[in-house]
Formats: structure tokens, sequence, C-alpha cells
């Protein structure tokens, strides 16, 4: 996991998801594998990588974490339109 190129406000995010994932339940490994998942979706969704991400994966990031804010059958019918 590449953190050194994370910005503040991506570190930021990483600690604040991963306190949650602990509050949930969830290991130590499953929250920290879980939060930086959650920072690189969404720096590729931001156009914040090194690597340039075509517009079709930019908008399949995008769309997965918009997915992701829905709750019960929402998320469950976006999924199974895919």
């Amino acid at each position: 996991m590449p953190r050194e190129a994370w910005s503040d406000k991506r570190e930021r995010q990483y600690d604040h998801v991963k306190e949650s994932e602990l509050e949930r339940g969830r290991s130590e490994d499953a929250a920290e594998r879980i939060a930086a998942a959650t920072v690189n979706q969404t720096r590729t969704a931001k156009g914040e990588t090194k690597e340039e991400k075509s517009p079709a994966e930019r908008a399949g990031a995008r769309k997965d974490m918009s997915a992701a804010g829905r709750k019960g059958s929402q998320a469950k019918e976006t999924r199974s339109k895919r």
C-alpha cells in the first residue's frame, strides 16, 4: 500500500475508516485492508493516482463509490444490474 503517496486528507480518511471498522468489530488486519482499499478507490475516482486511468476506469470507481453509500435493497439492485 503506497501510503507515502497519500495526502494528509487521505491519511485522515484512512484513520477514520479504520476506526469505524474497528468499532464495527472487524479485526485490525481487516480494518486496515478495508481502509486502504477505500482510500485507493477514492483516489482513483478523483483522479489523484500517479498513473493515468482511463475514463472508463474512473467512471467505474465513481459508480462503485456511489453504490457503496446506498443501503439495503437499493445497493442490491444496483449490483444485480451489472
